[in-house]
């Protein structure tokens, strides 16, 4: 009986899949200790501003978090990341009484209870004003709905926030605008011209207002440009009224937020505006629909929609609409207006390992588009966007915008502009930027010549940096072969692919960094953090062959070996040295200690992949058992519910691949590897209409692993599935089962792509030497 209701309920709620979506999970954070470091965005998917509520003062990373007791505002946002900080924001805050402006005088108790969250949608009640204040948004604007008590001085504080702003009071239209500059945390970021121009029209005349600047009220003047500006506007109301605020930007100008404002708001109501959203994130999400009758996994299907959420919401566009309904946007480049598209807000260091694959697959026309920002941002800049927000940023490290191109080309992405697009990959190979060591490739010259980045040149993070190239390397050199390229350079990237080989050290059996001459640090410790390394350790890094596990494996003493290597990361204590830090544990650190998974650190992206690696052995099902492991334990709706940063989608993307029983370890080769499903049936609608079924009717907490596959009928016998089977439809069958199947795939022949054994070990460099001490 309640299976069947539980089948009632889930027909009637298929239509709406927002209401899965938990936009609360990981927002319950602190600098020292990170469960996501997200905040509650209500947003259109690749909205260009995510719309958030605040409880913090201006410019503190964490602008909401989840126990806080006082709201300070509602925000338009384009923050990344507390680590990257925003810019360009604004926000408004409605008010009863004496007129208020800065933070800790205007903000307001609030309850959990008294709020809701979704990803079109927030509401809150202010309690200190009697206020409910709802927002719904468009893409680049926001329709926000305040329900008053009886006042004659109900207020709306518009806070431009610090650095260059401005603002103006147009009392007889109902309306402000401004502008606002501001950024915070990790420097500048664009072109001086920089700005973020705002309109704000109200339904309701203005009783009074007050303009502020720096550190008071001005209520004469009708304008106010500075280091800080705002205005307080003021309505009378009666009990239960309603004000509106219609509100839309541009980085472009005044003019262009009005045509925007036209376009996506207009006239309407609150609530058709808010129903648009609703339609624009379950398009997306129905895409993949669960179909699951056990009560029990209600969680994991919050937690897979919540996921889908998060990685809808990154890269934003950066472009807009000009009165002909053409696409144009503001370059964070050159600061001139240019034609086309302009995404922003990612980093490839986290996002080329899965993220982009999952749009590569099953978003392959929004994809086109975004490709199309890619080339636009080599045309403006003269570099391939590594890390942008909105402009190139010092953030992370590699050249992995050579695995989003070459991930994306394989995948057949339409329209693709290859000859902008190699230009890029081929420059972004040879030279490192002249001031952002996150751009090109730090240390390039020495990469060439030795193959590996030593240690001793002034470059940070080098054998994090030479295990990355030599992937992007790969990348290079599968795009240069379709191309049909010199042999010259087919033969050099072949040539580099194998520069991981370099930094084997083979008295640990893991990766270590090496100074010009060849040698190992004498005190080399595989548990030490950062240093060599970013934002891990030596067992963290040494699995980033992500083009040539079987190579690697070769190095660690064959299949037998390999393994113990993997089981080695787990069956480890979480002990670690942050000498490198000063002695600070960071909280990437702290977040692998309190995991309970030995050396295993899925709050960051540098090992998500490795657990997928056991698919290259003689052991497939310690992948299936881990996978799950992570699954259940790592990930909850719940505002603590990730295990560290979730990244622009990518900490999601993990768990959305992995929840389907597949992962793209290596996004180029077309191949996924195999794992665990998390449901019993999950229905996706492909680009080109087709139906894709994920069938594994025995699946529960107990049969985690894989007996059997089957693809259209067929046996599947291998490791892997390809991206041609998985475009065809049709449905792909589990039987899962309590205990592993040690018959299945466990030969070579089952195993997914390795580069050497394409191309053969000697393609590359030589095998590292002995270690010198």
């Amino acid at each position: 009986m309640i299976a069947a209701l539980w089948a009632m309920a889930a027909v009637a709620e298929e239509r709406d899949y927002t209401r899965y979506v938990l936009p609360m999970v990981g927002t319950d954070n602190e600098f020292i200790l990170s469960n996501g470091n997200v905040l509650p965005f209500a947003a259109r998917p690749w909205g260009m501003n995510h719309w958030t509520p605040q409880t913090a003062v201006n410019c503190e990373p964490w602008q909401y978090v989840y126990d806080a007791t006082h709201i300070t505002g509602l925000k338009q946002t384009h923050q990344p990341s507390p680590w990257g900080g925003d810019y360009a924001m604004f926000s408004l805050m409605p008010t009863v009484g004496p007129m208020k402006f800065r933070e800790e005088e205007r903000k307001s108790w609030f309850s959990h209870k008294a709020e809701e969250s979704k990803p079109h949608y927030y509401r809150v009640y202010l309690a200190d004003y009697d206020i409910t204040a709802e927002m719904t948004p468009s893409s680049r604007g926001c329709l926000m709905r305040f329900t008053y008590p009886q006042s004659d001085a109900a207020n709306v504080v518009i806070d431009a926030f610090d650095e260059d702003s401005y603002v103006q009071v147009i009392p007889e239209e109902r309306k402000v605008i401004g502008y606002t500059t501001q950024y915070y945390h990790s420097g500048k970021k664009a072109p001086d011209n920089f700005r973020n121009y705002f309109v704000i029209v109200f339904d309701t005349p203005f009783e009074e207002f007050a303009v502020w600047l720096g550190n008071g009220f001005d209520r004469k003047a009708c304008e106010a440009q500075g280091g800080r500006t705002g205005v307080v506007v003021r309505f009378k109301t009666r009990r239960g009224q309603q004000v509106q605020a219609r509100i839309a930007s541009s980085f472009i100008s005044y003019e262009q937020a009005e045509i925007s404002l036209k376009r996506e708001i207009g006239e309407k109501s609150f609530e058709t505006l808010c129903e648009e959203g609703r339609r624009a994130w379950n398009d997306c999400l129905s895409r993949f629909r669960v179909k699951d009758d056990r009560l029990d996994d209600l969680d994991n299907v919050r937690m897979f929609y919540t996921a889908l959420y998060r990685m809808f919401l990154y890269p934003r566009e950066f472009f807009e609409y000009d009165a002909a309904g053409q696409m144009i946007h503001y370059s964070p480049f050159t600061g001139e207006v240019c034609p086309g598209r302009m995404h922003t807000d990612n980093g490839y260091w986290d996002t080329f390992r899965a993220a982009r694959p999952f749009f590569d697959l099953f978003f392959p026309d929004w994809h086109a588009g975004y490709m199309e920002s890619v080339a636009n941002t080599f045309r403006e800049s003269g570099w391939l966007p590594e890390w942008v927000s909105p402009g190139h940023i010092d953030a992370m490290i590699g050249s992995n915008s050579a695995s989003v191109i070459a991930s994306a080309y394989f995948a057949g992405v339409p329209g693709m502009d290859m000859e902008t697009l190699w230009e890029g990959m081929y420059k972004m190979a040879y030279h490192a930027h002249p001031k952002l060591s996150s751009v090109g490739r730090a240390g390039a010259e020495a990469y060439d010549r030795l193959g590996y980045v030593p240690n001793d040149i002034g470059v940070k993070e080098s054998a994090a940096r030479t295990l990355e190239y030599a992937y992007d390397d790969y990348c290079v050199l599968k795009v240069a072969e379709a191309l049909g390229k010199s042999p010259e350079i087919i033969d050099t990237f072949r040539k580099r692919a194998l520069n991981y080989r370099n930094l084997f050290h083979r008295q640990f059996n893991l990766m270590a960094g090496k100074d010009s001459s060849g040698r190992f640090r004498p005190d080399f410790n595989p548990l030490a953090w950062g240093g060599d390394f970013t934002e891990g350790n030596s067992w963290h890094y040494t699995w980033s062959a992500f083009h040539d596990p079987a190579g690697l494996a070769d190095l660690m003493g064959g299949d037998r070996a390999f393994i113990r290597m993997l089981d080695s990361v787990f069956e480890q204590p979480p002990v670690f040295d942050v000498s490198n830090y000063g002695g600070q544990v960071i909280h990437e650190v702290r977040e692998m200690q309190i995991m309970n998974f030995g050396q295993y650190a899925h709050g960051n992206q540098p090992i998500q992949h490795m657990i997928y690696l056991y698919d290259w052995t003689s052991e497939p099902w310690k992948t299936q058992y881990h996978v799950r492991d992570v699954l259940a334990r790592l990930y909850r709706p719940t505002p603590d519910g990730y295990c560290g940063d979730e990244d622009n989608g990518q900490t999601s993307a993990w768990y959305v691949f992995s929840a389907l029983g597949i992962y793209p370890v290596n996004p180029v080769s077309g191949e996924y590897a195999i794992g665990s499903p998390l449901f019993r049936e999950v229905e996706i609608t492909l680009p080109d209409g087709k139906i894709l079924t994920i069938s594994a009717p025995e699946n529960d907490d107990r049969n985690r692993y894989v007996d059997r596959v089957r693809v259209n009928g067929k046996a599947c016998t291998v490791n892997y599935l390809t991206r041609e089977q998985l475009r065809q439809g049709g449905t792909i069958e589990f039987r899962m089962a309590a205990e592993p199947n040690t018959k299945r795939g466990v030969d070579k022949a089952s195993r997914p792509y390795s580069f050497s054994e394409e191309y053969g070990a000697a393609a590359g460099s030589e095998q590292a030497p002995a270690a010198s001490f």
